[in-house]
């Protein structure tokens, strides 16, 4: 599936053409002066984050085929639409993603690790929501499009609470819920938009346009661009360009601050590719074909944005140095991984329910006495 072509109402927002020259759409006006604004130092952050991310992803992808890691999903090709929307969310925002938002967590205070032991099978959860160092970011979330009703729910209480619209931007909260385009069809999201537009949430859906909902491509999920959903809910959508870093950033930073001041929901359709597979279990090769892989990997996020930077005067040094942190990232969790051990059997009845209960204890101790039956030699 290759890139669409655009017209005068369908172009999304762009700051940055596939060769990193900067070429604002008309669409992208609206937001110039956020990015004219940013320093370099923001910028080039911008770039380490997807870097590292990247060598991160693709560690953790070898780990998983060398049996370490029961699932992965890859983030490879979607650094941009993850990056510039979770550097725009505001300390006091409340993050839910999905399954694959790896640097979104990241960047939000969440140990990579813990990533890591989720997908090793060593936890229920991965990390604790409500523990500060997380940075508000809510656990990933496997069933598809689940999250958008718990975003929804987070932003109802935000209301209710009083903790939106104040007028007072370094306190009020928002929230950002990720999710796909094979998520965009079920019933979650659209019950989620529902009662968001109904209760005025602070909230931005943020999708994720991959282009396959694993095998399954977006044409044949809708004949006319997945922004325009939100649209019929009533709440403003904005389409961009999901390999534009600086276009992710400056629209999500705009539509978090209208929807914290109390504007209501809005939504975003980041057009991107997923480079990788699905997940890992997954072989992209059985339905789509080379020649589309190439068309987008020339529009890779990582290198546009090197292409800008350097035109910009970023020196070699900055370069090496950010290479150098993705490789110590990349040792380091093969280091840890390796060092994570089993699971704990006991961990499998823990927070099932919030009191003891018989159930639990019977299963508890049938897995004893199970066990029990095979030491010294009884299987």
């Amino acid at each position: 599936m290759t890139p669409p072509e655009e017209s005068a109402t369908t172009a999304p927002v762009r700051f940055l053409n596939a060769d990193g020259t900067f070429a604002p759409t008309p669409a992208a006006e609206r937001y110039r002066h956020l990015v004219d604004a940013l320093p370099d130092a923001d910028l080039e952050q911008f770039y380490r984050d997807m870097a590292v991310i990247r060598a991160f992803d693709v560690q953790a992808t070898n780990l998983q085929r060398q049996g370490q890691l029961a699932l992965w999903p890859p983030s490879y090709g979607q650094e941009a639409a993850q990056v510039g929307s979770a550097r725009a969310a505001r300390p006091q925002d409340h993050i839910f993603p999905s399954y694959r938002e790896h640097v979104v967590t990241k960047i939000r205070g969440v140990d990579p690790i813990d990533i890591i032991r989720l997908m090793r099978g060593l936890t229920h959860g991965g990390w604790n929501p409500v523990d500060p160092k997380n940075g508000n970011t809510h656990i990933y979330t496997l069933v598809l499009g689940a999250q958008t009703l718990h975003a929804t729910g987070f932003g109802m209480g935000l209301v209710f609470d009083g903790r939106c619209g104040t007028g007072d931007p370094e306190r009020d909260e928002a929230v950002i819920v990720y999710y796909g385009d094979g998520a965009s069809s079920q019933g979650d999201v659209h019950e989620a938009m529902v009662f968001a537009a109904s209760y005025g949430t602070p909230e931005v859906f943020f999708l994720q346009n991959n282009q396959w909902a694993i095998s399954v491509p977006v044409a044949t999920q809708s004949r006319s661009p997945l922004y325009k959903r939100g649209e019929g809910y009533g709440m403003p959508s904005i389409p961009i360009d999901g390999n534009d870093v600086l276009a992710s950033w400056a629209v999500t930073r705009a539509l978090l601050d209208e929807a914290r001041a109390g504007a209501g929901p809005r939504a975003i359709e980041a057009m991107t590719y997923r480079l990788g597979a699905h997940t890992t279990s997954d072989d992209p090769t059985k339905y789509r074909t080379s020649d589309e892989e190439e068309s987008w990997r020339r529009r890779d996020p990582i290198a546009r944005m090197e292409a800008y930077l350097r035109a910009r005067g970023a020196s070699d040094a900055f370069f090496a140095d950010v290479e150098a942190e993705s490789q110590a990232l990349a040792d380091d969790t093969r280091t840890r991984t390796n060092a994570l051990g089993g699971v704990d059997r006991e961990a499998m009845f823990a927070h099932v329910y919030s009191e003891e209960h018989p159930l639990i204890d019977e299963q508890r101790r049938w897995l004893a006495e199970y066990e029990a039956s095979f030491e010294g030699g009884a299987a």
